[in-house]
């Protein structure tokens, strides 16, 4: 630094020194400097982290995406939620995928270690399906049936099964909302992935699943019907209907909220310019995006879509 400012004339030292420093605090404190140089919202690679639940609607987004940007490469490492959040923190990942946005202390955090708070919207909604055995007769129960089933006091010896026992969005959400603060039971099983949670039911007539929606909901997937056709998803009360209804996770029972499990799918995104990162929240909000959500029997929460009481007659 001594050698540098020996030909600097003494009068503009000060000026010089102090714009070294800034470039300096610059390039510490902000993970994206190096990296805007080589990096184009239509070229470039980013890491997303995104909850496992939505494997099946973010591999369309991202599949529909890079065709259309061919210099553009998502890699996207699908995780329980709590794991997508804890690698919010590393400078390797920019994006994140999961249930929730940033909390008040997560927004403070990351303002006072990134000198910026990330953004974070609602991409749509989705939907907790309960999957049963296609031997079980029974698949109507009420929200005291599914509380009773996960803490342990049902009547019947079901067994369920859950794509983790802990960290994940699926069982965060169980215990949050459905138990209301309250303990998963001790022979809730914990299940690799939402497909092996699919996998089990269908293997076992006792076994009862909770998953995504979009794990069970497009039957015009060939790879989908494939391990559906031995289980079928379960109708669940309705609280806010009048009378005694039950319904299942479908697009019209998530918009209106009549089906019960019903949760956000938000973005959360670590990018102060303008990225790979900032196009693809873009493509996903507008039209083409909110359409493969719709296409994956999620509710687009970006878009405006109608929905209508039909008759069909034989």
């Amino acid at each position: 630094m001594r050698s540098f400012l020996r030909h600097i004339p003494t009068k503009y030292r000060g000026v010089r020194l102090w714009a070294v420093f800034f470039l300096l605090a610059y390039g510490c404190g902000n993970p994206n400097a190096g990296k805007i140089p080589n990096e184009t919202p239509t070229s470039g690679t980013i890491n997303i982290s995104v909850d496992e639940s939505f494997k099946p609607v973010i591999d369309s987004q991202i599949k529909v995406f890079e065709s259309s940007y061919p210099d553009v490469r998502i890699i996207p490492h699908y995780k329980a939620e709590v794991e997508c959040l804890r690698d919010l923190i590393n400078d390797s990942t920019r994006m994140v995928i999961v249930t929730r946005g940033l909390s008040t202390q997560e927004r403070k955090f990351y303002s006072d270690s990134l000198h910026y708070i990330p953004v974070y919207d609602l991409l749509a909604y989705d939907a907790i399906a309960v999957v049963v055995n296609n031997k079980v007769k029974d698949s109507i129960f009420t929200i005291s049936d599914i509380r009773a089933m996960l803490n342990g006091s049902a009547k019947k010896d079901w067994q369920v099964v859950m794509d983790g026992v802990s960290a994940t969005s699926t069982v965060r959400y169980a215990i949050d909302s459905i138990l209301l603060g309250g303990s998963l039971g001790p022979k809730v099983m914990a299940a690799k992935s939402s497909q092996e949670v699919v996998s089990y039911v269908a293997d076992h007539e006792n076994a009862i699943g909770f998953v995504g929606v979009s794990w069970v909901g497009d039957q015009d997937d060939p790879a989908m019907t494939s391990f559906l056709n031995n289980v079928r998803i379960a109708s669940v009360q309705c609280v806010s209907c009048l009378g005694e209804t039950y319904l299942k996770p479908y697009q019209a029972n998530i918009a209106l909220k009549r089906y019960p499990f019903v949760r956000g799918l938000y973005y959360i995104l670590k990018e102060n310019f303008r990225g790979v990162g900032n196009n693809f929240v873009n493509f996903m909000e507008y039209e083409r995006g909110q359409l493969i959500f719709q296409r994956a029997y999620l509710w687009p929460a970006r878009m405006s879509f109608e929905i209508r009481d039909t008759q069909i007659s034989n």
